[in-house]
């Protein structure tokens, strides 16, 4: 078995789920390849252990915590990863004045910042973190930033849903973590003011439902949709020609979440990406945890 706890238990009943413990291709570009001269495998820095560690406050899940926690691994810089829970106002407040993630604090140096892009440039620039500037600057892919928007609504509904469900995540290991969620992410085709007015119950019974259909059609769709990426990511190794970049730390922070849909079809490359990210990285996909 690949998951461990059963949707059905979570989910397919009744609120009370959440209350116990390769096709058409619409992107018109010719497939992005690479010859092996071009290809450039990163290779990453000797191990930095600073004498006192940074602490990373993220959420598992979050897109913009995983960029910066793929920053520090493809850096080697070693830091402690403090999970927060979803509900927890308190610890981010109490470090930058706000419910906010991801959070970087380096005692030793007074720094206690967040926003992901402005941490990963301190990280990748300071060189108490070893060698700078090993990421290159991000290129403006249209291309994938238009795919990127093809796809939000489908992997809201596909993904929202099974965070909550798994009852591995961090973040959601309490009941309130995860109403807490639910109460603040709506699944389409609701948006944000509505889903404010609507009732807790309410909203807790379409994450129910949506979890309980048969997502069939919605992973078809992912199939394609995958097709097209693998087509216009440019080798195992980097999304862009040049080498790593912050184009592979925006993509694999939000293609990450994906590996939590169980029987999506990765084409080849494409999936060779996204354990050469994982390892590069040091952040494990959800393959195992799969719903």
């Amino acid at each position: 078995m690949r998951c461990f706890f059963s949707p059905l238990l979570l989910f397919a009943s009744s609120v009370q789920a959440f209350q116990v413990p390769l096709g058409q291709r619409s992107l018109m570009r010719a497939p992005m390849t690479a010859t092996v001269a071009e290809t450039v495998p990163f290779s990453k820095p000797e191990r930095v252990i600073p004498e006192v560690l940074p602490n990373v406050y993220v959420y598992d899940h979050c897109p913009f915590c995983v960029r910066v926690r793929f920053a520090l691994g493809v850096k080697n810089i070693k830091h402690n990863i403090r999970f927060m829970a979803n509900d927890d106002v308190p610890t981010p407040t109490a470090l930058v004045g706000k419910k906010i993630a991801p959070i970087f604090e380096w005692p030793s140096a007074d720094i206690c910042m967040a926003e992901s892009l402005d941490i990963i440039s301190l990280v990748d620039s300071d060189e108490r973190f070893g060698p700078t500037g090993v990421i290159l600057p991000a290129t403006d892919r249209a291309d994938i930033k238009a795919w990127q928007k093809s796809v939000q609504g489908l992997l809201r509904i596909l993904q929202r849903p099974r965070y909550v469900a798994t009852g591995l995540l961090p973040e959601f290991q309490q009941l309130d973590g995860r109403q807490a969620f639910i109460m603040n992410h709506p699944l389409p085709p609701y948006e944000k003011a509505e889903w404010k007015e609507m009732g807790a119950e309410e909203r807790l019974s379409i994450y129910a439902e949506t979890m309980a259909k048969d997502p069939a059609d919605e992973i078809e769709e992912l199939n394609r949709k995958l097709v097209e990426l693998d087509d216009i990511i440019f080798s195992q190794y980097h999304c862009s020609p040049g080498g790593l970049s912050y184009d592979d730390i925006d993509l694999f922070a939000r293609l990450r979440s994906i590996t939590i849909i169980k029987d999506v079809i990765w084409p080849s490359k494409l999936r060779a990406y996204m354990d050469v990210m994982s390892e590069l990285g040091d952040i494990p996909l959800y393959d195992e945890m799969a719903l």
